[in-house]
């Protein structure tokens, strides 16, 4: 390690960290489908420790165990036979996994979760800044929020990168939460050791900026991309003077075209009008251009009745 003037590591001669303002030591995955629940607990764990095949092979395993406590009370009631056609309630399709899969994986670390409602957690917690970890769940997103070192991190895969959180700022943020619907729980017992704890000990991170949601950032680089191509189809005519030349000249034809149209249309209609008799021609529609240049031709005059609207 390099030092600073205060004494802090500036630098990692391992590579792992070179810019300690962009965090780069914490383990952060961004989000795939809705395979938030991975990513809420390997954010958690600081590692790639779960796959969406180990999340599905716990809930198959729930699945089971609850088809046999259902099976207990006969397999050809109408409840068990309800029980079989309904969809597993502890996954879905779309890769959602329930609060039960959660509570299995964390098991594989002697984890638990602790409601922060409940009687347990009022009367072991003196302050949430006292705490390790917690994970959020609202309808069908999961989020972890860790400390690392001494500092916080939400660590939401919907974010492009971890976002740090002060003390003062974390008993506000989950009562945010709460207010928004979020289930809240604490995770109790020990995490696994992980580098970016050991290094955050050491040198506190610093952010400049707080990071983006994903969907904005996909949003401005669409937009940013779309300036692009057209700025680059302007362009190319600049580089190219053969293909603006064409562009010219074509831009020409066109307009020689429709002048040469008009003027067919003119001479025809003149020629019509000098072999129909003097007094058919007021029954004829004229063309703008079959009037004499020196008369005006003159306006449609608007009805007088209005004729009845039609209802839809």
């Amino acid at each position: 390690w390099s030092m600073d003037k205060q004494g802090f590591p500036a630098q990692c001669t391992l590579g792992v960290v070179t810019s300690f303002s962009k965090m780069e030591c914490i383990f952060h995955e961004k989000q795939e489908g809705s395979l938030c629940a991975q990513h809420c607990l390997n954010a958690l764990l600081q590692g790639e420790y779960f796959t969406a095949v180990d999340l599905a092979s716990f809930a198959q395993q729930l699945d089971e165990a609850e088809r046999e406590r259902m099976a207990e009370g006969g397999t050809t009631t109408a409840e068990y036979q309800h029980f079989l056609q309904q969809p597993s309630s502890n996954m879905d399709d779309s890769g959602f996994f329930s609060i039960q899969v959660i509570n299995r994986a964390l098991e594989v670390w002697c984890l638990e979760l602790v409601p922060v409602t409940s009687q347990e957690y009022l009367e072991t917690s003196e302050h949430p800044t006292q705490e390790q970890a917690f994970i959020c769940n609202f309808r069908e997103h999961w989020l972890s929020i860790r400390k690392l070192g001494y500092q916080w991190f939400n660590l939401n895969s919907l974010l492009i990168g971890p976002e740090l959180i002060s003390d003062t700022y974390l008993s506000l943020f989950l009562a945010q939460l709460q207010q928004e619907g979020y289930s809240i729980y604490s995770v109790r017992g020990t995490l696994p050791e992980c580098e970016a704890d050991g290094i955050l000990r050491i040198t506190p991170a610093i952010q400049l900026e707080r990071p983006k949601l994903i969907s904005e950032v996909t949003k401005q680089k669409e937009k940013e991309d779309g300036r692009s191509s057209n700025v680059e189809g302007r362009s190319s005519q600049e580089e190219d003077p053969d293909l603006a030349e064409a562009l010219r000249i074509s831009r020409q034809e066109n307009e020689l075209d429709d002048r040469s149209l008009q003027e067919a249309l003119r001479l025809s209609m003149q020629g019509y009008l000098e072999n129909v008799p003097q007094e058919e021609q007021h029954h004829i529609p004229q063309s703008p251009g079959a009037s004499n240049s020196g008369q005006q031709q003159q306006q449609p005059q608007p009805p007088t009745q209005l004729p009845p609207s039609h209802s839809t």
